[in-house]
């Protein structure tokens, strides 16, 4: 029986010298996870994990005896040297700002998937950066916190405090109302055909009262400025959209959860992709959350499914 191939661990501890490709490969999905939620971005995330990679590859690695520890570090950075550089572009975006999408099936969906909710993203972005990377590296991906310390080049102390002041910002991120398997694709898909048939007395009756609406477009696509808010007006945004023939009755790509919200991915006339994800509570759609800039949608052109998460 052939022995079993040495991981980057057990391989730098016994002091043998794999190939960088082949070390670096179970730690990419891991990598990736911080990116996505440094970032809220699938494309910058890839860029930065192959970054990280050409570094990995350069490095002295004989002497690297913790290589998750250690990639972990170089990821974190490079996505802070980055958001520096994004700060300008974010501030001056066009209308609401949505994560990129990740998509489930009602298979795949569970606790995994929480971690990078829709919720959680929104609430990440709204953290500082290093108050986002001392809890995702804590409380994600159990670094300690003199490991995190090393990182962010500030005291231990600090980081701890930092982590705290997010975990406090994070902690009702959790929808309010817990949804059995078949309710939220059940919602989903009563929204889909009222929302494009233009049935108008079956979609208020799936909206609350205080429903909003984001529509991400960055300028890109046609989308509101702003949340649209309330039953009516929300309602009568998805009724004059089910009245252009450029809505009617687009094919559903993919039905599933989107960052962990019951949803579809539609195509539109001229091959326009669109994500719609439903917060639903108490039976009722709260948020409505729809992407539509191309920038954003470009991993799920291709059908392939999205890995690093």
């Amino acid at each position: 029986m052939p022995a079993p191939e040495p991981t980057p661990a057990s391989a730098a501890a016994e002091g043998v010298a794999i190939d960088p490709a082949t070390s670096f490969r179970p730690l990419r999905s891991r990598l990736m996870g911080i990116a996505y939620r440094m970032l809220g971005s699938v494309a910058d995330a890839e860029d930065i994990v192959q970054d990280a990679y050409v570094r990995w590859h350069a490095a002295e690695r004989s002497e690297i005896r913790v290589p998750a520890s250690y990639l972990a570090r170089v990821v974190t950075r490079l996505c802070l040297d980055h958001l520096k550089s994004a700060r300008v572009r974010r501030e001056s975006y066009v209308g609401p700002w949505l994560p990129e999408p990740l998509i489930a099936s009602p298979e795949q969906e569970g606790a995994d998937t929480q971690e990078v909710s829709l919720l959680l993203m929104l609430v990440l972005e709204r953290l500082s950066p290093l108050e986002r990377a001392a809890f995702l590296l804590h409380d994600l991906f159990d670094l300690s916190f003199n490991e995190i310390a090393e990182t962010l080049e500030r005291e231990a102390s600090a980081c701890r405090q930092l982590a705290a002041r997010a975990r406090k910002r994070v902690r009702d991120t959790r929808p309010r109302f817990a949804l059995n398997s078949d309710e939220g694709p059940r919602i989903a898909d009563a929204f889909f055909e009222a929302s494009r048939t233009g049935n108008a007395d079956a979609l208020r009756q799936l909206l609350a009262e205080a429903v909003v609406a984001y529509t991400d477009g960055g300028g890109r696509r046609p989308a509101a400025l702003n949340p649209i808010l309330g039953r009516d007006r929300v309602a009568r945004m998805f009724l004059g959209l089910a009245r252009k023939s450029a809505y009617l009755q687009p094919p559903i790509l993919r039905r599933g959860f989107i960052n962990a919200l019951p949803g579809f991915v539609t195509v539109e006339r001229g091959g326009v992709l669109q994500t719609t994800a439903l917060l639903i509570e108490n039976a009722l759609i709260a948020r409505i959350y729809i992407v539509r800039n191309p920038d954003k949608l470009r991993h799920l052109s291709t059908g392939e499914p999205l890995s690093g998460t």
